[in-house]
This record gives C-alpha cells, sequence and structure tokens, in this order.
C-alpha cells in the first residue's frame, strides 16, 4: 500500500487475466490510498489486533480509526473481508475484548470468516538480530482451548447477523 497506483494497476492487470487478488494488510493506510486500491481487490484480509482502541495503540503505535475505516469502505464496496485477530496472552485474549470485537463485527454483512491466529515466538530470533529489545519475550503462546474459545465467540458474530 506504500505504492498505491503501482499495486492498483497491479491488481488491475491481475483481475483482467481472472486472477483472483486479495490484500494482506493491517489497514493502515489513508482513505485516499485505500480508494485507490480497493476496487482492484477480490478479497481483504484485515488484520484487527484489538477492538479497544488503547489496546490497539498500545501494540501497533497508531490508533485504530484508519483500519475501522478501510473495514467501513469494504463493505461499502461490497468487497470480502477475512478478518485475522492474533490471540496475545496478556492483551487480546480476555473475554470482554473479545466479545466487544465480535459485536462490531456482526454488523459487517461483508465479512466471510474470522480467523484466530494464536501468538507465537517464531520470528523472536529477528528481534536479538537487529540488536532491539523484543518486548513480549515473556509472553508464551496462547493454550488451545483459549484460540478455540476466542473462534467460537467471533464465529457466533458471524451466524447471528
Amino acid at each position: 500500500m506504500a505504492q498505491p497506483e503501482f499495486l492498483a494497476a497491479l491488481l488491475s492487470a491481475c483481475r483482467a487475466e481472472g486472477i483472483h487478488t486479495a490484500l494482506d494488510t493491517s489497514g493502515y493506510a489513508s482513505r485516499r490510498v485505500a480508494e485507490t486500491v480497493l476496487p482492484h481487490t477480490n478479497l481483504i484480509l484485515l488484520d484487527i489486533k484489538s477492538i479497544n482502541p488503547y489496546t490497539y495503540k498500545e501494540l501497533t503505535g497508531v490508533d485504530i480509526d484508519r483500519t475501522l475505516d478501510m473495514l467501513a469502505l469494504a463493505a461499502n464496496m461490497k468487497i470480502p473481508v477475512w478478518v485475522r485477530y492474533v490471540l496475545l496472552p496478556g492483551f487480546t485474549d480476555d473475554l470482554h475484548s473479545i466479545q466487544a470485537l465480535a459485536t462490531y463485527l456482526r454488523d459487517f454483512d461483508n465479512i466471510e470468516k474470522v480467523e484466530v491466529l494464536p501468538f507465537h515466538k517464531a520470528g523472536e530470533y529477528k528481534w536479538e538480530e537487529v540488536g532491539t529489545p523484543y518486548e513480549l519475550k515473556d509472553v508464551q503462546p496462547p493454550p488451545k482451548w483459549a484460540v478455540d474459545r476466542a473462534q467460537a465467540v467471533l464465529n457466533e458474530a458471524l451466524y447471528k447477523r
């Protein structure tokens, strides 16, 4: 999304050849950029780190507004969305936050799927290699039951529309 005109041209060319296009994004793009790219997109894989604005900013360093705006724009354009939610123990795994996200998502009829992705430590070494402190070093992956519970709560939101 850093080069929206190029991306729009690439996606457009793919669609002209019958190639399905998908955009995997955090949604942190300006409205102008989103309006340039989304018309050429068949599917959006949208990361929503947390529906709580404070937690979202704590995890990402930016406000949630652009991400939610992209979701709304995709709904207005009738572009299917798969929401991806990382379950991060101590940050995004409390039931209240998961239920709040489910309630928020319930109003969007373009959401086809919600995927709960368990936090993992696979990329931790990268932080060490560049000499940057890894703030999640002590966080362990969530247990399977917590992932299953979050998935069930979020799936229920889709079925109650």
